[in-house]
Order: C-alpha cells, then structure tokens, then sequence
C-alpha cells in the first residue's frame, strides 16, 4: 500500500497539470473589433496561411462599404498557444489597403482576444501629399458570438 502511495500522487499531480494548462487562442473564426468591424478568417493551413473576410464598419470613403478580402501569415513556431499573426485588406470599395499585425491571447476570463496594430494606405495623387496617405491605428477584437448563444 505505500508503494503505491507514491505513484498515485504522481498521477494526480500529472492530471491537475493537464486541466491547469492555458487555453489556446485559436484564430479561425468570426471576430468583432471596439469599432463594430466583423471578418471571417478560415482554417489555417500548415504553413501558418489563411484567407478570409473583413466588412469594416467604418471608412472615410463616400463609396458603398462592401466585404473585402484578407490574406494572412500566423506564426507557427509560437508554442504557448497565444500566436501572432498578420493579414492585408484589400478594400474592395476604395484604392486603399490595410496591414494588420498583432497577437492572439487568452485573457483572464478564457476569453480570446485579438490586439492589433494596423496601417491603412490610401492613394494620393502627387508625391507631394504622400505625407497624409498612411495611417495608423489600434483596433481589439473578440470572438463573435451567435444570435443563439
């Protein structure tokens, strides 16, 4: 009996450990951002590439805001769970593009959250106004939730 002692503490202390792990933020899926912008970025293939979708829900555009498409990178070394990532918007209703990088966390909640830096190109006419044709932003997104949950 007290041999086995020993050997049932270790497999609890291993069990405690496996539930005390961190969760991962995964980047699939439908996000929101403090601005009310919404993308769809799909499943992340094995080279740490994805595709997806952003509607923004804000522009300084006079034209009719339309679902532009993303293409991005996710760091695939990154063994934490929490990995950074970058995409471009090309904005399908303007002459303008959008990079964003930033990092997939886990907040104290559980809650996934996406922090990001982002810098929007828009074209000018002449060299000469090149100054104010970027600029740069913040933007926190959190994972979508379903009408139904």
């Amino acid at each position: 009996m007290v041999r086995v002692t020993p050997v049932l503490l270790v497999l609890s202390l291993a069990l405690v450990a496996h539930g005390l792990r961190e969760k991962e933020c995964v980047l699939s899926g439908d996000w929101i951002n403090d601005l009310g912008s919404t993308m769809t970025i799909g499943t992340v293939n094995g080279k740490g590439l994805f595709t997806g979708s952003y509607l923004t829900a804000v522009t300084a555009s006079n034209n009719e805001i339309k679902v532009s498409p993303l293409q991005g990178s996710l760091q695939r070394l990154n063994e934490n769970g929490q990995p950074s990532f970058g995409f471009t918007v090309n904005w399908s209703f303007s002459d303008s593009v959008t990079v964003f990088v930033g990092q997939c966390f886990v907040d104290g909640t559980g809650q996934e959250v996406l922090r990001t830096m982002w810098l929007l190109r828009s074209h000018v006419d002449d060299i000469n106004d090149d100054w104010k044709a970027t600029s740069v932003g913040t933007n926190i997104f959190t994972r979508k939730t379903s009408q139904r949950e």
